[in-house]
Parts: structure tokens; sequence; C-alpha cells
């Protein structure tokens, strides 16, 4: 049992860690990685799911392989603040949650989403039996984000620890994320997957009328107009009107989150504001005020393959991790460090779900870090926003910033 002493410092080092860092990391990886996807069609990634299974992973690494990771994941200076900040991030969105569950408390007596935010974030590692993992390690990844640590037989059967790890990522996302590794992935050699899993049922803070949802034409990929169902709704959103493009943040319940969405000024801008997307604009979303906003949104639902992101962050600078070139690996801090029996990230998966219509949003997605054993201003008018062109998202935790999803919509059909 703790003491009242060791309690108090706990409660302490938590007040004092801010989910600023984390947010910078989330959102600068997030921006790299999306523009390393296909340049056309519909793509959604979840920086914040990216970042959480990297970031464990982190924790074990050293030497150079540490250095590139810390250079690539953005993290500060002293790079071991990122724990305790994605920990403060973490317990913001608790709040936002908490918000949102007060609100619908009151919403027969003050109106508004009778269904709280539904939020669920899960980490869990799964390592190889009787592998010579480090008790440092796995005791840290614990502690700092909640990751069990689940023992299976690569070994012996890669095929049924496949389908145990989606097995448990399809249980924790209602589903919604199913086959994150595909077969064959892992294979005997597999030593340890870090796996993260996060959920979002979210309603808006005022839905739009259903009634109201009429075939719109959409600029399909900047071409030719086609009908798609489109949502109106006219309310208080947050605006920023920036070079080339419009940014409008639709509140969830509570306030505490919101859906983003920038769009270009041209029909055919999209990539043009792909290209110039920064960290910076995505937190002048969140600390945006609010106008008064006619907003058309078309509806869309997006359930993206796996993706599998080694080349990407290869492309970054992260190459010893992936034992580029062979030897370098160093994930001494994970398991011991041996000449011809050490750990090395053999493929990072991930995979996203996101669904928006005139209740909210519904997003899942998972990462899994699968590692390997080698050997050798207000107006008087309301303003009108016609989402009707290809056009940038982001889920955004509204306090820090940080982007939970963030994706292109190139064809809502």
């Amino acid at each position: 049992m703790k003491t009242a002493a060791a309690i108090l410092s706990l409660a302490i080092a938590a007040q004092a860690a801010s989910p600023d860092t984390a947010a910078s990391a989330i959102n600068q990886l997030g921006i790299d990685l999306h523009k390393q996807l296909p340049p056309t069609g519909n793509v959604c990634i979840s920086p914040y799911s990216i970042q959480s299974a990297l970031a464990m992973t982190f924790a074990g690494a050293d030497g150079a392989t540490r250095e590139e990771m810390q250079k690539v994941l953005h993290y500060p200076k002293d790079a071991d603040a990122i724990h305790d900040s994605l920990a403060a991030l973490r317990t913001g969105l608790d709040a936002a949650v908490a918000e949102s569950a007060k609100v619908a408390a009151n919403s027969k007596e003050w109106g508004g989403p009778s269904e709280p935010i539904v939020l669920n974030i899960a980490n869990r590692l799964f390592g190889q039996s009787g592998y010579d993992f480090r008790v440092k390690f796995t005791s840290f990844v614990k502690a700092k984000y909640g990751a069990p640590f689940a023992m299976l037989d690569y070994r012996r059967n890669a095929a049924r620890a496949t389908r145990e790890i989606n097995d448990w990522v399809a249980g924790e996302t209602q589903k919604r994320i199913r086959d994150l590794i595909p077969p064959r992935a892992l294979t005997a050699d597999t030593r340890l997957v870090l796996a993260n899993a996060i959920y979002l049922k979210a309603p808006w803070a005022h839905e739009f009328y259903r009634g109201a949802t009429k075939p719109a034409p959409f600029h399909i990929a900047g071409g030719l107009p086609a009908n798609v169902p489109t949502m109106i709704n006219h309310s208080h959103y947050r605006f920023v009107k920036g070079a080339g493009y419009v940014a409008v943040g639709i509140p969830f319940s509570g306030d505490g989150l919101q859906f983003i969405v920038i769009v270009p000024d041209s029909v055919k801008g999209v990539a043009a504001i792909e290209l110039k997307l920064t960290a910076e604009m995505l937190k002048s979303c969140a600390a945006a005020k609010t106008q008064d906003v006619i907003l058309h949104l078309p509806k869309f639902k997006i359930e993206a393959p796996t993706v599998p992101l080694a080349a990407s962050l290869q492309t970054l600078g992260m190459k010893t991790a992936f034992d580029k070139p062979q030897g370098s690996a160093n994930f001494d801090g994970i398991a011991p460090r041996k000449p011809d029996d050490y750990l090395f990230i053999s493929e990072v998966f991930h995979k996203t779900f996101i669904a928006i219509d005139e209740k909210g949003a519904e997003a899942a997605a998972a990462t899994a870090v699968a590692m390997a054993r080698a050997t050798a201003a207000p107006m008087d008018e309301p303003l009108e926003v016609k989402v009707d062109r290809p056009f940038l998202f982001a889920i955004q935790h509204v306090p820090s910033g940080a982007c939970l999803f963030l994706g292109r919509v190139s064809d809502p059909r």
C-alpha cells in the first residue's frame, strides 16, 4: 500500500506535467506521416495512437537508436518528459469525457446531447514467453501507460499469437478495427508487439437536424461535382481564415473535443494546403474565437486498410530502430542486447476507422509495433462555409491542441 506521502508525491508530479510536449509531438509526427500517405483518395491516421505505441518503444531504446527516435518523434531535449506529458494529456482527455457526462446528465433540464462521449484508450504488450525482458521496462510501461504484459508463443504458433492480438484490438475498439496485423506478418522470430488501441464515439454539442440533410454537389477529388448527402447547421463554431483556406472547429459535447474541417479556397487546393500544414496551424484551430457560421458538411465514412509505417518512419530518419544497417538496432532497455540476439522493429502496423453523421463522430484506431529477434473577430452576418471540395479533417483535444485523428476526404461517397 502506498503511504500518504507517496500518494501526495505522485499527485504533485502528475500536476506538474503539461500535455503541451505530447500535443506538439503528436501533431508534428502526424503531419510528417500524413505527407507520406498517398496524395489522392481518402486517408486517415491517428497521430495519438502512433505516438503512444512508439513512445512505449522509445522507453527501451538506447544509443543512436534513441537519438534517431527522439528526433523523428519530435521529442524535446529532455526526451523522457514525453512519458509524463502523455499521461497529462490522457488526464485531459478523461476530463473532456467527464464534462460531456455532466452535459448528458443535465440534458433533460437544459437540452443538448443526452449521451456522453465514449473514449476508450488501451495499451498492451505481447511478449514471447520465456524471453529475457527487463523487469524495469515492463514495470515502467505498466506504470506510465497502463500497459499490462501478456505472454504469447510466437516461436511455436505465430498465427495464433496474431489472432490473439487482433482479437484484443477488436475488443478494445468495439470491433471497428479488425485484423490490424495481417496474416504471416508475425513470425517465429517475433519477440514483442507493443499495441495501442483507441475508440471514440462523440456526440456534437449541437446536432445536425437529420431532416435538413440533402444531396448537394461535392467536387470529387477536385474534379467534376457529384451529389452527396450533405448536412447543414447554423451555430457558433471556432473559425480561422488562413492563407488559401478556412478552418471550422465543430465542438463535441462538453467542448473538450472538436472536429476540424480545413477547406481550401480552391476546388483543387487541398494538396497545396497539405504542403504547408503545420502544428501551429492545427493549434490555431484550438485557440480560435467562435463566429456565427452556416456550415454545409458532407457525411462520410473511412474504413482504411492496415497501413505499414516502417518505410515512412525510415524516410523520416528512424533507421537504426529497424536495424538499418544490420546490427545497429539498440533496444537494450527492453531486453539485454547480445551479439547474436537483439531486438529491432520489424514493422509498425496502423489502421483507422471514422464516420461522421448528424449525431456526431465515431472513430477508432490501433497501432502495433512488432519487434523481432535479429542475429548478426465576430461579424454581423453569419459566415457560410460549404465543404464541397476535398478537405482535411482532424479530431482535436481543444485544451492542448493534440489531434487524435488526422486525414483527408477526397470523395465522401
